[in-house]
């Protein structure tokens, strides 16, 4: 066999295994507030997404990292929330509206890592009174610094209609095409830049 022959099934073998490998999806809860709804959305899209059986899903609370903010002395948690980050291959945000935008905790999240982020996709929850869709474009315009492929479908929920007092969390039924949507997506995307990474 001829070199050129080698090296070419063995691109061949490498591009299967890469695209056979599980796809590892962290779904990305937004809040860190004490009361909190986030866990509640969060365990809500994992039981919708572990149902598919096309991917590993797994709920990365950004409160378990003990963050500091950006600019203070380093911690323990940096190191972590990077190795975090860099093990997944895409992404889902839980994110909730606070003034028009994301909350500050994800914001710090987000600026404490770099490349851990950088060619990997990501799909948007949001909530809020308006469903979380300004907090949502604010993290697009973020997500393409960072060099994250945001994926269109994005579900958004209400506070009026999704959630009993503003705090137990009763979604609608009609979300749940949009949740599966998002994940196709997110999927597809994670599973393209994974060959660029």
């Amino acid at each position: 066999m001829s070199f050129l022959n080698k090296l070419f099934n063995r691109s061949i073998k490498e591009e299967e295994t890469m695209t056979n490998t599980t796809l590892n999806i962290g779904i990305i809860l937004g809040s860190t507030r004490q009361g909190r709804v986030s866990p509640q959305v969060g365990e809500w899209v994992k039981g919708i997404a572990d149902k598919r059986g096309d991917a590993n899903y797994e709920i990365v609370d950004i409160a378990d990292f003990k963050l500091p903010f950006l600019g203070e002395e380093d911690a323990p948690g940096i190191a972590q929330w990077n190795e975090k980050l860099s093990s997944l291959d895409g992404f889902v945000f839980i994110v909730q509206e606070y003034n028009h935008s994301i909350t500050g905790a994800l914001k710090n999240a987000l600026d404490l890592a770099r490349e851990a982020w950088n060619n990997k996709a990501a799909g948007i929850v949001s909530y809020g009174s308006t469903g979380g869709a300004r907090a949502a474009e604010h993290l697009r315009g973020i997500m393409g610094e960072l060099m994250i492929a945001d994926v269109r479908t994005h579900p958004t929920l209400s506070l009026f209609t999704d959630f009993e007092n503003g705090s137990v969390f009763k979604p609608q039924d009609l979300h749940f095409d949009n949740v599966n949507l998002m994940l196709d997506q997110v999927n597809t995307w994670s599973k393209a830049l994974k060959t660029i990474r």
